[in-house]
């Protein structure tokens, strides 16, 4: 009952979908439910993927990315696209760290902001365009849960930048058997995937690379300019590894436009 109940922390946390209300509430939960950060992931790939099938019945591929990608926008009321959008004013525009941290903390959106969303988005909904549908469906399934916990991975590795913000009581040290929790709930979504045929080996080969890749570059910049992560730093990952995912799996296609 008690890991139920970190689950849907953790899912308030992170959606606007409601929960229970005998769950409750302690202070010391946040933290511990970091474990079932990508189980939300599930959740939300769960949505998305409903979406972009009931869409792609009557409509193009491109208009179903494009309504599954905002679904997922809307349930998790545009959290992890808000940090990447000031990570990137921040890393953008700040010279030393504190003036990153204070860019990251305004609430505002500069140019570095804008344009980063907007490729990102961009480039998002034009890799699940690009996909067969069932394929787009499995990396949405995919791409939702790992990329979740390539954030975590920070949680878990690395240390908080400010004293104070809207991540700081889920930073504390994160145990290995936390991680592994996470990890697990992360993986188990591929794994069927594959056992379904729904997914090649190929494509989660080059996805789990694509992602590693995005999140080790993001963490040692994060580690070089700021000593840390924030929960901006969170998001920013979370989107460029579920970008990174999208690209292996199309990648693994070999539909390349000089082929």
């Amino acid at each position: 009952m008690q890991q139920l109940r970190l689950f849907f922390i953790a899912l308030q946390f992170f959606t606007r979908l409601p929960i229970p209300r005998w769950v409750g509430f302690q202070p010391d939960w946040l933290h511990q439910s970091s474990r079932y950060f990508p189980l939300v992931g599930c959740v939300v790939a769960a949505v998305a993927a409903a979406v972009y099938f009931l869409a792609a019945l009557v409509l193009p591929a491109p208009v179903a990315a494009v309504l599954s990608t905002a679904a997922s926008i809307y349930i998790t009321g545009a959290f992890h696209e808000d940090g990447f959008a000031d990570t990137c004013d921040g890393f953008g525009g700040g010279l030393n760290p504190e003036r990153v941290l204070e860019i990251m903390k305004d609430s505002r959106v500069g140019a570095y902001g804008a344009i980063g969303i907007a490729c990102m988005l961009g480039l998002k909904c034009t890799a699940l365009a690009m996909l067969p549908p069932g394929s787009a469906i499995a990396a949405l399934f995919l791409a939702h849960p790992l990329s979740r916990l390539a954030a975590t991975s920070l949680i878990w590795r690395m240390d908080y930048a400010r004293a104070e913000g809207k991540a700081k009581p889920m930073a504390q040290q994160m145990q290995t058997s936390e991680f592994v929790i996470a990890a697990c709930t992360a993986l188990l979504p591929a794994v069927l995937l594959l056992h379904v045929g729904a997914l090649s080996p190929a494509a989660l080969g080059a996805s789990l690379l694509t992602a590693s890749l995005a999140a080790l570059w993001l963490a040692r910049m994060f580690q070089r300019r700021i000593g840390g992560y924030t929960g901006d730093c969170l998001g920013a990952v979370q989107q460029l590894a579920e970008v990174a995912i999208y690209l292996g799996v199309l990648a693994s296609l070999g539909q390349g436009a000089l082929r």
